[in-house]
């Protein structure tokens, strides 16, 4: 009897293991994917060894203003008083450790993703040379701010057509010397900043990579195209090129005006991670914050995923970015890099125990101000004791 009722079993269990699998493939197969993944072909990640061996330096960083920022992204100062533009949509002031609105782009609501377009989200910043800060809103566009009077100017709006198309993910800026010209990043044509993961994920080319804003002419140019992710920004010391991170491809490739229409050429190739901001470094090199790290040795998800595009239409069919979001290991990794491109050293947080998200480094006064744009807090690294 005993295998005339395993056979039962057996048998009941297949019926509704199938009656189960079937309508749910069915549902998934007839779900809505928002995304159209394209696969990427990237290489195998650097060996974390060397100045890239993993290590504890973060760790060593001080919490500032914890619980009194919300997702700082990027750091600037005017002698020690600093500027970070939040979450919630506004510029703010630190000076002497007080923290003060200066400006908002926006309106709210500020709160969730949906709010997001209305409350505006400024992200990269720089000091121009009147001090005045200039700003790079996600949603608005390019901006100039007095810090003292909070006074805003719209440089370049995102309502208005560049080349025939509107600009949809402002990032980041960078700034001659002499405030004439601005060098800025739009990260997708298609997507906003709050789908900043359907765009890591989908993989698409649609980034306008580099534009060129002259503060005189007020003209806007279009300097390369179809970058997948152009992120963080900067001029090299001598402002006789521009460096940008294509933030899906683990890379940055550099930009000199000048050569055929959009010189473009690999700076530094298959990083340890995902490049978000980079920044002058005091010996002539560069800041680069991680926002997302490549284990080598162990498992990286986004290296997995990157040619298996029906995984991950199968992944935002039944899961939120939110959701998504919460796979993506807290590790934090800043690298140094040398004026040509090599590493030259490397901090970790691994599990990111201290600082937990990291987009921008941002160097003053022989210390390393850390930006997060999920954080609520700004982190600060004694480089004098690392």
């Amino acid at each position: 009897g005993s295998t005339y009722s395993s056979k039962v079993f057996r048998v009941t269990f297949l019926t509704l293991a199938v009656s189960v699998a079937v309508p749910l493939l069915g549902v998934t197969v007839l779900l809505d994917c928002p995304i159209d993944p394209q696969p990427i072909s990237l290489k195998e990640p650097p060996l974390l060894t060397g100045v890239l061996e993993p290590n504890t330096k973060l760790r060593k960083a001080e919490r500032l203003w914890e619980n009194q920022l919300v997702g700082p992204e990027s750091i600037v100062n005017i002698g020690d008083v600093l500027f970070t533009g939040t979450a919630d949509g506004k510029i703010i002031k630190i000076e002497d450790g007080e923290i003060q609105t200066v400006a908002r782009i926006g309106h709210g609501p500020c709160g969730g993703r949906e709010d997001e377009p209305m409350c505006g989200r400024p992200l990269g910043m720089r000091v121009g040379p009147n001090n005045t800060l200039f700003v790079a809103d996600a949603y608005y566009g390019l901006y100039e701010v007095d810090p003292d009077t909070g006074e805003t100017k719209t440089l370049v709006s995102t309502k208005t057509p560049i080349e025939g198309q509107k600009l949809s993910f402002v990032n980041d800026l960078t700034v001659t010397r002499d405030g004439r010209k601005i060098y800025f990043t739009d990260s997708s044509s298609k997507w906003q900043r709050r789908d900043y993961l359907f765009l890591v994920m989908e993989g698409t080319d649609d980034g306008r990579h580099l534009l060129e804003y002259d503060t005189v002419t007020k003209e806007v140019k279009v300097l390369m195209v179809g970058l997948r992710f152009p992120n963080g920004v900067q001029l090299s010391p001598a402002e006789d090129f521009v460096l940008v991170q294509e933030t899906t491809m683990a890379r940055i490739r550099y930009y000199v005006s000048g050569l055929m229409k959009g010189g473009a050429d690999m700076f530094v190739e298959n990083m340890p991670g995902l490049p978000d901001s980079i920044r002058l470094s005091s010996s002539g090199g560069y800041w680069v914050a991680m926002a997302a790290v490549r284990p080598n040795p162990g498992f990286s998800l986004l290296d997995f995923l990157s040619e298996k595009p029906w995984i991950k239409r199968m992944i935002f069919k039944l899961l939120s970015q939110e959701t998504v979001a919460k796979f993506v290991p807290k590790y934090s990794l800043v690298v140094e890099l040398s004026e040509t491109g090599s590493y030259k050293r490397s901090f970790h947080d691994p599990n990111g125990v201290t600082v937990a998200y990291v987009s921008e480094a941002h160097e003053h006064n022989g210390h390393l101000y850390l930006g997060s744009f999920r954080s609520p807090y700004i982190c600060r690294l004694d480089l004098q004791h690392v």
